[in-house]
């Protein structure tokens, strides 16, 4: 299996979703992708059963917030101090989608630990929450209120949320690794009455991020280089680095 690696850097939310789907659709069988990426302007993405009208658009339009819809399933997040990550590879490659999402993690969590030392505490999730439950409440309108099976935590709080989606024959999981504690403000964009709005930021609370943690800025140019090395190591792979001629940063990633 060959893998390519993608740093496409800040852009807008619809660039950012289009990508994915496009490198979902654009999939050759004998590939996987690894893609990060930022955002610019800030983001709430939605979802894909989400409705619109759980988000005032009007505010986050005064904030130059943009919104949009994810291809995955979940809740809101705001996408802002964080550095995003997607993957996409043929379902026929591992033995299941849970599979999949479990070594995605896993992958991840070895590069956070490339990262910072102190990331070597982290830990993934290893009970599943009833969603269909949790979806029935309000509050359940942010993404980042639960941590879901084998999603990253540091010291038992949230540190990154994963979504994933089988698209034909491959399946497309992305997710945020929170590098500050902006997100947060998702609450502020809710449609929510004054409880559940006191009952969601309470549960952002139990959220972990880069910054708090290390108590350093984040690097984010190291932070994308420590993930492409978590992953090079957790599948065994080797990387060589290449410039396409949209001049993205790409890497050509082939097991060894």
């Amino acid at each position: 299996m060959n893998w390519r690696f993608v740093n496409t850097g800040p852009n807008s939310g619809k660039f950012n979703m289009a990508y994915d789907i496009q490198l979902a659709n654009n999939l050759k069988k004998d590939e996987t992708v690894l893609r990060l990426y930022r955002w610019k302007p800030y983001c709430i993405s939605l979802g894909a059963n989400q409705n619109f009208n759980s988000i005032n658009f009007e505010k986050a339009l005064q904030d130059n917030i943009e919104v949009v819809k994810r291809p995955t399933g979940g809740r809101a997040v705001l996408h802002a101090e964080e550095l995003t990550y997607s993957v996409v590879m043929p379902v026929e490659c591992n033995s299941s989608s849970r599979n999949i999402y479990f070594e995605i993690n896993n992958a991840l969590s070895k590069g956070l630990s490339f990262y910072n030392n102190v990331l070597s505490a982290v830990e993934l999730e290893k009970s599943q929450p009833d969603f269909r439950e949790f979806y029935n409440r309000e509050q359940s309108a942010a993404c980042f209120a639960v941590p879901a099976k084998s999603e990253l935590k540091f010291n038992g709080k949230k540190l990154a949320g994963s979504a994933q989606r089988k698209l034909g024959s491959v399946i497309l999981q992305h997710g945020s690794i929170l590098c500050g504690e902006f997100h947060k403000k998702i609450v502020d964009y809710l449609v929510v009455n004054s409880e559940n709005y006191n009952k969601i930021k309470s549960l952002l609370n139990f959220t972990a991020d880069l910054f708090s943690i290390t108590g350093q800025d984040v690097n984010y140019d190291f932070l994308a280089q420590s993930i492409v090395r978590g992953f090079e190591y957790y599948f065994n792979s080797s990387i060589t680095e290449f410039n396409d001629d949209n001049y993205f940063l790409i890497h050509e990633i082939k097991s060894i």
